[in-house]
């Protein structure tokens, strides 16, 4: 590069043309000189920047420091740089290798592709060399930059840089379009420059290459082949739509071995439903997690949970699912000896209190909790929120506190911490509502948590302060992305001087102390350019300057405890009807692999045997349902192709306990009237198994064969009345017998019959097979197909009757109409058609208990007819059950939850099969088409359908318990009779049953009090009908008491939520003692009291409400009629993802 030319000052320039010239002696004479800059041409040189020094190609050391910046956190192994000198460029090879030279120990080289690798640039790459004995892992990390530079003149060259993770599957790596081949011989090489880049066909490349340690295993990995249990000891788990925060918060609980040791403490061995239990699912769960090679399901848990494919994809909140799971599972642990573990591990004690400055009083309540929720905005790190969160408040002034027997004092009042657990989970408030967007957003601020903390700080002064109460991080919770998509991830640590690990999803894999604190407190990104607008968020494709991922939930262990808590866990912890299971369970995929490995070595064939066709109650031959439990199914041989017939004739005659000279095989063939039937008789027993079905079977509807056998053998060959000769027009037929008295349909056997024979003539035959007199009384049918008998007529012949090969009569015997009629009355089947209809229509259903049922009752199984009426279902099982069928009720259910979706009506017109179906208005979503609850009435169910059930809210406790009833009372009734009937079903005493007051509600405000001559035939489908106790104020009214309705809304007043109820407001009464009445009538105390706002609310919707202070006299504000008095608070009844469909585990 050629030097810059020298800066000259004022008095060397020359300026063209006298107009501009000035003199400097006109110049001082300037009498304004306000706002001029006087230059000293003396000391212009001083105020020029001094030029950056010229870097040059063959300066290795500065140009290994300029174009490899260290990367933090990552320790540099070896480093060092290699030239190769080209003397003939255009000469060289279209892919060629420059020398071998060694960095931290290893073999590399430049590889070049000096015309371009399939493009019009010089294409250079990074390549290491060739490595005898490698290991199959080996990999290499290298920062490296390559630099092309004419050797001529080293200012000139260009170059570039990158970083990779050398394997021997991706041994080179590089740049395809280094430069453009048309100017690397371009005069000038770019500007400021004099020569080319190749001069005289020389150029230079130099590669300057530095290996970093690799401490996490994982740098620059692209997960190719990686595999978590190889690299950290640990698995992952499978995402199956939106189950990422399940897949975090299950990670977090399995590396908690305490927790893990106690769930294992669940007895789970007796459980008549394992699929169902979600303990037994989660113990499943653990020990996979332990024992797996591949990432494991969660599939079984999520189905015990009773979820449905909505859930899965649905994302839901982890503090709320980490708070059901633990309830459930107490309640799992009560009486067991993991009884109490999971308190002793997660539960602490927090103290809310108010206390009197200048008097000896103090009113507190203590209080346990699972997690301790922290807010994130307005704070800088973990030690301002917890300040934050026990921070005072004084109560003076017009906010002085009335403590009992006192008066009004100056207080005190806050929350105090006076234990905290073990395992600490702290909930970091990352999700709040914005009024202005009306939506809840993510907060991204930067938030800061320590790797180690003393808890001691936040603990109240008389708290236990005799063991240490500092915590050690185990675990951070993630969340990338916004509010409405992200994804959850989390850093664990499983050993107390281990590594953290990241858990995401299927993949774990080691992570630095950087990834887990510095990446995930959120706020801007570190080392913006000037100008960048920041980063893209993968989920929600927009680009922010703000972190998306940040830490959403901490877990903290306490130290002194830590040995405690990350217990090892033994095979003797371990259920051992859990192991024997799930070996089980490997042991049948290790045999359906191997089927699956070898199944185009083998074909499985269907056998249809003189056994099981004795034994087959049914339609047709048989059943072809795999899953049949019906011991007439045919019998089913995995079979190698290459197997000779003959060969699996004498397998299937072992099995049967037959001469295999007295069987014969037959092909059977799918009819065009979708029935299988034996087709033609197998003669070819050289021929393999796979070439007889080739030649002779439907292949599209598998393999299936019918095992015929000869009553007689002569001379060692099995007789057959259509191989003798001249006796072409024999055919084979199967019988079946319907016996009247035992209501059966079952095979008997098969018999030859000419086509030429009439119908009359089947009737010796068979009465032989069945071992009758010949002169036994017959009818005949032909089984053309299940919906389809026809009665055959003795007089026509079996030809006109198209009647052929594999055909299936069905016989019985001729009974009078005086047994027949005896017969209807035992409910029995005198005609075989009657009965083959039954059989077509017969279901198994599931009887359940209710789960209101009133008392405890079995769940048994039925096997009914789908035709029969609903009185009929009811009859049958009234029979079973021994009482009158008029008290029963039914109920549909939902297939997923186990849980009652629709009570049946009596119509007498509808059958079983309507009610099970999506036909007069019983919805088919998701019923169990074979399964109904059922439960025993105190009253008929005529009575019932006669009269109306209502739906009543009995408020036991002001609004904070409610009972929901369901009362009988006569259609054209009144509130009179619905007192009566709450009276009884919630068994109140004489003195609150004569109090009682009835309101309707409507959309979450008080619509109007009902008297008791209200009638129940009103509408109720819009409102709520309410029941409480008149509160004692009510009762007892002083001059100038009025009545005001009240109702709840969160932020807004139209978004309504929760119980309206009425409330007497008292003239010249401070609100703060208001308030006090207010906790009594509406049972709300505490906490849940104090995070309310009130206000006063008109009717009008668009009216904005005016907020309530202590000193406020209520009756003062609310002087109209239409006011009402509003509670603004969280809804409780919906999740923070703002569905009110929140998460559950059944």
């Amino acid at each position: 590069m050629a030097d810059d030319p020298p800066i000259k000052g004022v008095a060397d320039m020359q300026l063209n043309g006298p107009d501009i010239l000035v003199d400097p002696e006109d110049y001082n004479d300037v009498e304004d000189k306000q706002g001029v800059a006087i230059i000293n041409p003396n000391q212009l040189d001083e105020l020029v920047p001094e030029a950056e020094p010229v870097l040059l190609a063959n300066d290795f050391p500065s140009m290994l420091e300029k174009l490899l910046p260290k990367i933090p956190d990552y320790e540099t192994e070896n480093e060092t740089y290699h030239t190769w000198q080209i003397d003939g460029y255009r000469n060289l090879k279209q892919r060629s290798n420059g020398p071998q030279f060694l960095c931290g120990g290893q073999p590399w080289q430049i590889l070049l592709f000096p015309f371009g690798n399939n493009v019009d640039n010089a294409s250079i790459y990074l390549e290491h060399g060739p490595l005898e004995n490698a290991p199959e892992n080996w990999y290499q990390c290298a920062q490296f930059c390559i630099v092309m530079w004419n050797p001529r003149d080293p200012s000139i060259y260009t170059s570039h840089y990158a970083m990779h993770r050398f394997t021997q599957e991706e041994a080179d790596w590089g740049f395809t379009r280094f430069e453009e081949t048309r100017k690397l011989y371009a005069v000038p090489y770019g500007e400021g420059h004099e020569g080319p880049m190749i001069e005289d066909d020389k150029v230079n490349l130099t590669a300057y290459v530095r290996i970093l340690k690799d401490p996490t295993g994982v740098l620059w990995h692209n997960f190719i082949k990686y595999d978590s249990r190889e690299a950290t000891g640990y698995v992952g788990l499978r995402n199956h739509g939106a189950t990422c925060y399940l897949n975090s918060l299950l990670q977090s609980l399995y590396f908690t071995n305490a927790f893990r040791k106690a769930v294992y403490q669940i007895p789970t061995e007796d459980s008549e439903d394992l699929e169902s239990n979600y303990a037994y699912t989660l113990q499943r769960l653990f020990y996979l997690l332990q024992t797996s090679k591949d990432p494991v399901s969660t599939l079984e848990l999520t189905r015990s949970f009773g979820w449905e494919t909505k859930q899965i994809f649905e994302q839901q909140d982890v503090q709320e699912l980490s708070r059901k799971l633990m309830e459930k599972l107490e309640e799992k642990m009560k009486g067991t000896a993991a009884e109490n573990a999971l308190p002793r591990l997660f539960v602490g004690k927090t103290k809310t209190y108010v206390s009197c400055i200048d008097v000896d009083y103090e009113s507190s309540r203590t209080e346990d909790y699972w997690d301790i929720q922290l807010n994130v905005r307005g704070n800088k790190n973990l030690d301002e929120s917890f300040k934050d969160y026990i921070s005072v408040e004084t109560m003076d002034g017009e906010n002085k506190y009335f403590a009992e027997g006192h008066g009004l004092q100056d207080a005190r009042k806050g929350d105090a911490f006076l234990t905290f657990p073990d395992v600490l989970h702290l909930q970091l408030k990352r999700f709040e509502y914005d009024m202005h967007r009306d939506a809840m957003v993510k907060v991204n601020d930067r938030y800061e948590f320590p790797e180690e903390f003393d808890a001691a700080l936040y603990l109240s002064e008389d708290a236990d302060r005799s063991e240490s109460w500092e915590y050690q991080l185990h675990g951070v919770l993630v969340h990338s992305g916004d509010h409405n998509a992200g994804h959850y991830y989390a850093f664990l640590k499983p050993k107390k001087d281990g590594w953290f690990y990241r858990c995401d999803d299927d993949r774990v894999t080691k992570s630095l102390m950087k990834d887990v604190l510095d990446e995930n407190f959120g706020g801007e990104y570190a080392n913006q350019q000037n100008g960048s607008v920041g980063k893209p968020n993968p989920y929600t494709r927009t680009v922010s300057k703000l972190r998306s991922m940040s830490a959403y939930m901490l877990v903290y262990i306490r130290k002194s405890k830590l040995d405690d808590v990350l217990v090892d866990v033994t095979d003797n912890d371990i259920p051992k009807h859990l192991e024997q299971r799930l070996e089980e369970e490997r042991v049948i995929r290790e045999i359906k692999k191997k089927e699956k490995e070898e199944s185009h070595l083998y074909i499985t064939v269907y056998v249809v045997t003189p056994s099981s066709f004795r034994a087959y109650e049914g339609l047709d031959l048989t059943t072809w349902e795999s899953k049949s439990e019906n011991p007439g199914r045919p019998k089913a041989y995995r079979v190698l192709k290459k197997t000779l017939t003959g060969d699996f004739l004498k397998l299937i005659a072992e099995d049967e306990d037959e001469d295999p000279l007295r069987l014969r095989l037959w092909i059977m063939v799918n009819r065009q009237n979708k029935t299988v039937r034996p087709d033609r008789p197998i003669e070819e027993m050289d021929l393999t198994v796979e070439e007889i079905f080739q030649h002779f079977g439907t292949r599209p509807y598998g393999y299936r064969l019918w095992v015929e056998r000869a009553e007689k053998v002569q001379d060692g060959k099995a007789i057959y009345p259509n191989q003798l000769p001249n006796t072409n027009n024999y055919i084979a037929l199967l019988v079946k017998y319907f016996d009247h008295e035992n209501q059966t349909l079952k095979g008997v056997g098969s018999i030859y019959v000419r086509k030429t024979d009439k119908v009359a003539d089947l009737y010796t035959p068979t009465c032989q097979l069945l071992g009758w007199p010949t002169t036994t009384p017959l009818k005949l049918h032909e089984e053309i197909k299940p919906a389809m008998i026809d009665p055959m007529k003795p007089k026509q012949t079996l030809q006109a009757a198209e009647i052929q090969d594999g055909d299936i009569i069905c016989v019985e015997k001729q009974i009078s109409d005086k047994d027949a009629n005896a017969m209807a009355k035992q409910t029995k089947y005198a005609d075989a058609r009657e009965f083959y209809d039954y059989l077509l229509n017969r279901l198994l259903v599931h009887f359940r208990p209710h789960p209101n049922a009133a008392e405890d009752l079995e769940a048994f199984d039925l096997v009914v007819n789908r035709k029969m009426t609903y009185d009929a279902l009811a009859s049958a099982v009234g029979n079973h059950l021994q009482l009158d069928s008029t008290f029963l009720r039914f109920s549909t259910i939902n297939a997923s939850s186990n849980l009652p979706k629709m009570q049946l009506k009596r119509q007498q017109t509808m059958t079983l099969m309507q009610i099970l179906s999506a036909q007069y208005g019983y919805t088919n979503h998701n019923t169990a088409p074979d399964a109904l609850f059922y439960e025993i009435l105190e009253t008929t169910l005529s009575e019932i359908e006669s009269k109306k059930v209502l739906k009543v809210i009995y408020l036991s406790e002001g609004i904070t318990k409610e009972q929901n009833l369901e009362v009988l009372v006569p259609k054209h009734g009144t509130i009179k009779d619905v007192s009566l009937a709450v009276k009884e079903k919630a068994k109140l005493d004489e003195e609150t049953a004569s109090s009682l007051r009835f309101y309707l509600a409507h959309a979450g405000k008080l619509h109007k009090e009902v008297a008791d001559n209200y009638p129940v035939a009103s509408n109720y489908d819009t409102t709520q009908l309410y029941v409480e106790k008149i509160p004692d104020d009510e009762l007892v009214k002083c001059e100038g008491d009025r009545a005001i309705s009240a109702f709840h809304f969160n932020k807004e007043p139209g978004k309504v939520h929760g119980i309206p109820f009425k409330f007497i407001i008292k003239a010249d009464e401070l609100f703060k003692d208001t308030k006090v009445r207010l906790e009594k009538r509406t049972g709300l105390k505490g906490k849940m009291l104090e995070k309310i706002k009130f206000a006063v609310v008109t009717r009008l919707s668009y009216s904005k409400p005016v907020y309530l202070k202590d000193d406020d006299i209520l009756a003062e504000i609310a002087t109209s009629p239409e006011d009402l008095l509003g509670l603004d608070h969280a809804d409780r009844s919906r999740g923070l993802w703002g569905r009110a469909d929140a998460i559950f585990i059944r």
